[in-house]
């Protein structure tokens, strides 16, 4: 190596490091016009290119943000519609219900009432029938009771009396006269 410093000392020509001093701090002016031309390169690619690129992406971006928003508030606002109308339905729904366990309250008040009417009704029929009934086994029961009485009567008033009551009229007067007696007889023990 010391022979190519000196080979380059002996033509005559300085050595970079021994000529004026190098700052470190301030890069030769070659170094700067060279590193400021493809950084002006750089920078008019990034600015032609890149950056309309980016800045269109940004926007895609926002707009998306956006209208993610718009369509989360048109989506809330759907859900708050939609929630008002199901609380709207509930209440009728409730109001309606109500209505209908008024009326059903009403009508088992209704049947329950005809039933009672109805069962009254026949029961008294059966009762007004049953009477009916009984009277008329009453009135058979009395009937019998006065011909067999005065059946016995007659044979009675035969022994008693000795002779023979034949005669339809003797003896309805006999059974009718031993009848009103017994009538007015009060009974033993009184």
């Amino acid at each position: 190596m010391n022979e190519f410093i000196n080979f380059f000392a002996a033509e005559g020509e300085v050595l970079p490091f021994e000529g004026e001093p190098i700052n470190p701090l301030f890069p030769a002016t070659y170094d700067i016009v060279w590193s400021i031309i493809p950084l002006v390169v750089v920078l008019v690619l990034f600015w032609k290119f890149v950056l309309p690129k980016f800045q269109e992406v940004l926007t895609e971006r926002e707009d998306k943000i956006e209208g993610g928003i718009a369509r989360a508030e048109a989506a809330q606002a759907e859900a708050d519609a939609a929630l008002e109308k199901y609380n709207s339905q509930l209440a009728e729904a409730r109001t309606e219900a109500a209505k209908i366990r008024d009326e059903a309250r009403v009508q088992g008040q209704k049947i329950i009432a005809d039933a009672t009417t109805k069962a009254n009704d026949e029961s008294a029929r059966i009762l007004e029938a049953g009477d009916k009934q009984l009277q008329a086994q009453r009135d058979q029961v009395v009937t019998e009771l006065r011909k067999e009485l005065g059946q016995t009567s007659i044979s009675l008033a035969e022994r008693l009396m000795g002779e023979q009551l034949t005669d339809g009229v003797k003896q309805s007067g006999t059974i009718d006269n031993f009848l009103s007696n017994l009538d007015t007889v009060a009974p033993a023990g009184k």
